[in-house]
């Protein structure tokens, strides 16, 4: 007995530095240098392969770890900050749609940028006309200067979704301030809910470019590399559309009162 156990002590030890051997990180195959030897690319490679194991899938009704891949080192691949610019840039048009269309009380600044369509090309109406409020229930755009703009700029105005009639007196378009009825916040309401549609499908445009570009890499790097960016850029739209439907929820609950 005492013989059988002298045999099996060395064990545990040949176990461990076996153990070790198994898990010790191996350079992808035609890689130029070992990995330990500081190769970029291995090193690349490395990096992603650990964030894909750490993204284990858990339990059901549970959500998975977030991708958070560095922009610097796959700045060859695609540009992730260029992305994520683009995706903000979407979002803040929205709030610029919400703030200067969307508006319970119209008033002549929620006019100036609505885009009239001209025989010399697109302007916006405050640059063609002088807008002013002459009472609370109406205003006045003054086309003097482009008179023969005048029709253009009172479709313009009729057709920009405000639910503004206006009307044509010579060179004179007035335009009067609906009510504030319920119907008419529903009103905007349904407008604030298409144009958030419209931001989503173009942040759409913007994840698919982006996926797009990662795909054209397919050759040159692993497939975990291209599934956790194509992962990162979806998630970045996740996020963003989140941030949108925020956004909706909070005008629509001011619009509605």
């Amino acid at each position: 007995m005492a013989v059988v156990l002298r045999c099996l002590r060395p064990l545990p030890a040949l176990l461990l530095r076996s153990s070790c051997a198994l898990s010790r990180p191996q350079a992808p195959r035609g890689c130029p240098a070992p990995l330990l030897e500081g190769c970029r690319h291995c090193g690349q490679h490395m990096l992603l392969s650990r964030q894909l194991a750490t993204k284990k899938a858990k339990g059901k009704g549970q959500s998975q770890a977030k991708v958070n891949i560095s922009a610097a080192l796959v700045e060859d691949i695609i540009n992730l900050e260029e992305t994520s610019e683009d995706m903000q840039a979407v979002i803040e048009a929205l709030k610029e749609d919400f703030s200067r269309n969307l508006n319970v009380r119209t008033s002549p600044g929620a006019l100036d940028h609505i885009t009239v369509m001209t025989k010399d090309g697109k302007f916006p109406l405050n640059q063609l006309g002088q807008i002013s409020q002459k009472s609370p229930q109406l205003m006045i755009v003054n086309m003097t200067n482009f008179p023969e703009s005048t029709a253009a700029a009172a479709k313009a105005i009729r057709e920009s979704g405000m639910n503004l009639n206006p009307e044509v007196d010579g060179t004179v378009i007035r335009v009067p301030v609906p009510k504030v009825t319920r119907e008419h916040r529903e009103s905007l309401a349904k407008l604030a809910k298409q144009s958030t549609n419209k931001s989503k499908e173009a942040l759409r445009k913007v994840r698919s470019k982006s996926i797009t570009q990662v795909k054209k890499f397919k050759s040159s790097v692993s497939e975990d590399t291209i599934r956790l960016l194509e992962k990162q850029i979806q998630q970045m739209a996740d996020e963003a559309a989140t941030e949108m439907d925020k956004l909706l929820a909070a005008k629509t609950k001011e619009l509605l009162g």
